[in-house]
């Protein structure tokens, strides 16, 4: 797992790079419109699935999250105006990520109009399969020990790779607190996989590489 710095900057394209944009950035960089919706879902169901496994630990938790995120999209997305779809997506499934931490309850699906398109499938994907194996187990499970106020900026930054200033935007507090939140997250991260390297070659080779 990366772990990205305050002074870290976010990966821009090479000077003179004549690649279009294409699907939502396009259309957020008013170079294109809106893709359509089974588009729209192809393009960023893995990124909400693998960032709603992450912060739930769990494959059904995940699905029940990404399935809540692109109903909420669908409900609103005539009302989105071009900005960053991506992180309009985050926050989401990020809020509704707390939303059933505070609820302490599985997520219930709401009725859908009969016009919504369920995003198919109760398994993972190969896609999604690689994403989430792509983060050590180790690691994993000392995220599924954090708690969830630790968790969330942690994975938002650390995972997903976004700036202090998007996390603070997301969450709704202030810069400070998510540096604050992030620091010890770290710290608790690093305390819980140290424990559980104890006796254990290759988690203590991953400690070598953070």
């Amino acid at each position: 797992m990366t772990v990205r710095h305050a002074d870290d900057e976010p990966a821009v394209k090479a000077a003179g790079s004549t690649e279009p944009l294409t699907g939502t950035a396009a259309f957020d960089a008013g170079e294109g419109e809106m893709p359509s919706w089974s588009s729209l879902v192809a393009e960023h169901a893995d990124s909400v699935y693998r960032l709603a496994y992450r912060l739930s630990g769990n494959p059904h938790d995940a699905e029940d999250l990404t399935q809540e995120t692109f109903m909420r999209v669908f409900r609103s997305l005539k009302n989105y105006r071009p900005g960053t779809f991506e992180s309009w997506l985050h926050r989401i499934t990020t809020n509704l990520f707390l939303d059933m931490v505070r609820h302490r309850q599985k997520i219930r699906m709401e009725a859908l109009p009969e016009d919504y398109e369920r995003v198919p499938g109760t398994d993972m994907t190969p896609e999604q399969q690689y994403s989430v194996n792509r983060l050590d187990p180790a690691l994993q499970d000392a995220l599924d020990e954090l708690g969830p106020e630790f968790r969330v900026p942690v994975v938002l930054c650390d995972v997903v790779g976004m700036t202090y200033e998007e996390i603070a935007d997301t969450l709704g507090v202030k810069m400070g607190t998510v540096r604050s939140r992030i620091h010890r997250g770290r710290s608790q991260l690093r305390a819980h996989i140290e424990n559980a390297a104890e006796g254990c070659d290759d988690t203590r080779a991953l400690l070598r590489t953070r």
